[in-house]
């Protein structure tokens, strides 16, 4: 049976609906104590006293420890950046001197329970010594407070890319349209927060440490070379974790900081984040300001853009340029655009650290050319659709090379793709010419409707590697090794039908094994949309060989050629003589025990390989949402959302759209409510769910997906990346959306969210000026 394609049903979700799930906090050990961070309430301050005495005198109070009481935490936490080229900074577990932004970790304590915990850290008190703050780009330049002292200025670094001779070619545009945009930050607002439980193994005397992370081998790093220990003597375990969106991709302190103490106690040491924490201590993303002019022709072409944009990246810069670089590379990439240079100015302040959440960077590089675009065809004369179909790269371009390199320092080469394929089936599936009608007919009264596009081209599948060990348990189960977590992919899923399909054995005979640091030697994460397009060749090809060593040992066993042997169900037969079979748990048992792989230089059916992809793959999407508006109240109903992908060829297509409507409620977030605002202080003004919104379930309209399928070329399973996708467009899909509805007005939406209030203020405007 055939099972890449097929929507089987999640291997992962019996045990989670049942209740059966183990998350961070479900784990209680013998002995256990519970750890709390004291943090900054400050955000730009010389550090004084820490006094703890207070709290050290409360019931179950074990221990508290500033940065003197751990001089093992010296070393800073190692910065993610694979392409370093950021200035150097040095971001402490604890602080010892200046904190930065309000959350920064400066102690910790440590009690039986946790609630003589909480009592105690409400008793510690922490002397400050004021400095100047800088809550934004514009108060950081040009001559801010310094947010590191060692620097000339808070631009932590230039991303930046050209191709062509923009400012020749903007000379001789018919029309330019030159606009100043802007992204909210925004939070990952994962279900389960982070966390942390470590203790030393009593038999072997490893260091195992148990979080809700993605990336168990970055966190492994981190923890050898703060502590300076072996990497072989700690193991990094995910549980189940409860999403994580790259607000779990990074290392934290509290990662570091926890297997320090539980070494220090000699006691099991748990830390869960709290969700007020979330909002100050996980790493925010999205907030930047564009200001772009992009030049055309009078029939729509785009002839060149010229942009430069500044991104605040809070006080460390914790992942490089890897979220301003993709904007920078994808800000124009569904369309042909000959002429192009983007200039980015990466900016630390006095705010959380800014890191990947879902999408790192490309929500906004759409969010700004997908509204440019709709304004340009209102100044033009033409359907925002039409515009958009005169400048997408056509079939046949392809492999088209928009003549830059992406952040892995390869040359850009779009994979096969037909875009206008999948933007006319976004438009038949909205309705888009039935709605024109529908508005053209619209009755008067306080509701408009309207609708808006947005395209997208994503590079997905971020190397440099990822790999897998298949083995054939003696029992018959198959058990394929991996070296990354989930946070609810289907992993456990896809690869299985990778697995069963290379194998040629029952999809349900085969078991996912990973998120733990010991089945397999190395492996980089959950990110950047890559573990199907780089794991899955990784299964693929370790499979392949074990069905290689199978029919090995089965031959001998059947006394054929090896290359009569044929797997199915299970079994493996003579081709042509299926009564003449062996089960393939007699085959393992004799691979395992005999001499008929002798040869080979190892015995048994186990294999591991690695894929390491020579760069990304490309996949192309675009998404399309019908809103009614009210002009009275600013309120927006969404009355429908399309997304269309093309994910090249789907392993399970299912798990594939469920990826999609994620991505896009998580969208309709950032596009409507989701904003992270400071005062002049530096204090978080939305640091709970009471102030900071997120959708729920009657915010979301029905939302219809299709797929595409145009396999890659990067990998031989012809997968393209999908686990961001369906995040990127609904913020300029719903910004065009709302836009349209009010084209009456005259009104230009310039920033995210687009909010009641911030459409009442437009309208306000609109009435007040002359048209």
């Amino acid at each position: 049976m055939n099972v890449i394609g097929q929507s089987l049903k999640r291997k992962e979700d019996r045990a989670l609906v049942v209740g059966r799930g183990r998350y961070l906090d479900d784990f209680a050990l013998a002995d256990m104590l519970h750890l709390g961070v004291v943090r900054s309430t400050h955000a730009h301050a010389r550090l004084g006293k820490v006094i703890v005495d207070e709290a050290l005198a409360l019931p179950g109070v074990v221990a508290a420890f500033t940065a003197v009481d751990l001089p093992e935490l010296e070393e800073a936490i190692p910065g993610y950046g694979q392409l370093k080229s950021f200035r150097d900074y040095e971001q402490p577990v604890l602080v010892r001197s200046k904190v930065r932004y309000v959350g920064e970790p400066i102690a910790a304590l440590v009690a039986d329970t946790a609630y003589h915990l909480a009592d105690a850290l409400a008793r510690v008190t922490v002397e400050y010594e004021d400095l100047p703050v800088a809550t934004s780009t514009a108060s950081a330049l040009p001559s801010g407070p310094r947010i590191h002292e060692a620097w000339p200025d808070n631009v932590a670094g230039i991303s930046q890319r050209s191709v062509g001779e923009p400012e020749s070619a903007m000379r001789t545009a018919d029309v330019i349209v030159h606009e100043r945009v802007h992204h909210a930050r925004s939070a990952g607002i994962p279900i389960e927060s982070r966390g942390v439980l470590a203790y030393e193994d009593p038999l072997t005397g490893v260091l195992v440490v148990v979080t809700s992370s993605q990336k168990l081998y970055l966190v492994r790093g981190a923890i050898a070379h703060v502590l300076g220990l072996p990497a072989e003597r700690i193991r990094i375990v995910a549980p189940d974790v409860g999403g994580g969106f790259g607000a779990k991709g990074q290392t934290y302190a509290e990662e570091i900081l926890v297997p320090a103490v539980a070494r220090r106690l000699k006691r099991p040491v748990k830390w869960v984040e709290t969700r007020q924490e979330h909002f100050v201590a996980t790493c925010h993303d999205r907030e930047q300001t564009h200001e772009v002019q992009v030049g055309f022709r009078r029939d729509g072409t785009i002839l060149a853009v010229d942009g430069k944009f500044k991104a605040d990246f809070g006080a460390y810069t914790i992942q490089d340029d890897a979220a301003t670089l993709n904007t920078v590379v994808h800000l124009c990439s569904p369309y042909r655009v000959a002429h192009y240079r983007n200039v980015a100015e990466n900016v630390v302040t006095n705010k959380t650290p800014s890191a990947a959440y879902r999408g790192a960077g490309r929500p906004e590089a759409a969010f700004v050319m997908e509204r440019l675009l709709d304004i340009a065809a209102r100044r033009l004369g033409l359907d925002p659709a039409e515009i958009r179909r005169r400048n997408l790269i056509r079939a046949e371009q392809m492999p088209y090379r928009p003549g830059l390199s992406y952040k892995d320092g390869v040359d850009i080469v779009y994979d096969p793709g037909d875009f206008l394929v999948a933007f006319d089936r976004t438009l038949e599936l909205i309705g888009y010419q039935d709605h024109r009608v529908r508005q053209a007919s619209q009755p008067d009264g306080p509701r408009r409707l309207g609708v808006g596009v947005a395209c997208y081209h994503q590079g997905t599948a971020l190397g440099p590697y990822e790999g897998a060990n298949v083995r054939v348990d003696p029992s018959w189960q198959v058990y394929v090794f991996v070296g990354f977590s989930s946070q609810g992919q289907g992993q456990a899923t896809t690869f299985a039908q990778i697995a069963a399909q290379e194998l040629g054995v029952p999809f349900d005979d085969v078991s996912i094994v990973g998120a733990d640091t010991d089945v397999l030697p190395y492996g980089f994460g959950a990110f950047a949309s890559r573990l199907a397009a780089n794991a899955g060749p990784a299964v693929a090809r370790a499979a392949r060989e074990v069905r290689r060593r199978t029919a090995l040992v089965a031959a001998s066993m059947l006394e054929c050629a090896p290359e009569d042997i044929l797997p199915a169900n299970g079994r493996l037969h003579v081709v042509g003589l299926p009564e003449r079979s062996v089960a393939l748990a007699e085959v393992a048992k004799v691979a395992a025990k005999g001499k008929v792989l002798a040869h080979t230089g190892e015995p048994g059916l186990n294999s591991c390989a690695y894929f390491h992809p020579k760069t990304v793959t490309w996949a192309f999407g675009a998404q399309a949402a019908t809103v009614e508006v009210d002009v009275e109240t600013c309120a927006v109903r969404l009355l429908r959302y399309v997304a269309v992908h093309d994910s090249g060829r789907a392993i399970n297509p299912m798990i594939v759209e469920g990826q999609l409507h994620g991505g896009v409620a998580q969208g309709i977030g950032a596009a409507l409510m989701e904003e992270l605002v400071y005062d002049g202080g530096g204090q978080l003004m939305t640091g709970s769910l009471m102030d900071y919104a997120v959708p729920r379930a009657d915010d979301l309209p029905e939302i219809t997906t299709a797929l595409i399928d145009h396999p890659s070329v990067i990998n031989e399973l012809g997968v393209k990346g999908v686990g961001e996708s369906g995040a990127i467009a609904p913020g300029p899909a719903i910004a065009n959306a709302i836009e349209d509805a009010l084209a009456e007005f005259g009104i230009t939406i310039r920033e995210l969210p687009v909010t009641p209030g911030r459409i009442f203020e437009m309208l306000a405007r609109a009435r007040n000026e002359p048209r």
